[in-house]
């Protein structure tokens, strides 16, 4: 690949650093809705193309996120297999979803307006 130039796949360095960026926050804001399995998330994420992961980075984050109290979780009884993991959000979580989704428009208009022709 050409420095500067974006792979044909849309899968650049830029694209890898904004997902890294934002995945935590994605991921906050898919539990706001309710309790998640990794899998579940996994899949959901990977529904947006520029948003797919693997489980090899979507594990070690949710562990994290564990580990800085902003989601809990708790263990249920699968119809198809062994029991899940369900990951939750708890009040550090969504209020760190709150802070990013304030800060977020503010962030965007800004990078846009350094981009723009």
């Amino acid at each position: 690949m050409v420095a500067g130039e974006a792979s044909k796949d849309g899968s650049g360095k830029a694209e890898s650093q904004l997902r890294k960026g934002v995945l935590e926050y994605c991921v906050l804001g898919l539990l706001r809705g309710g309790a998640r399995y990794g899998v579940e998330l996994l899949e959901v994420l990977g529904a947006v193309n520029v948003m797919t992961t693997s489980q090899g980075t979507i594990y070690p984050l949710l562990a994290r996120l564990r580990r800085e109290g902003l989601v809990d979780t708790t263990w249920q009884e699968s119809p198809t297999g062994p029991p899940r993991r369900y990951y939750v959000l708890t009040p550090q979580g969504e209020a760190a979803l709150a802070e990013f989704t304030e800060i977020w428009p503010h962030f965007r208009d800004a990078v846009d307006r350094f981009i723009a022709d």
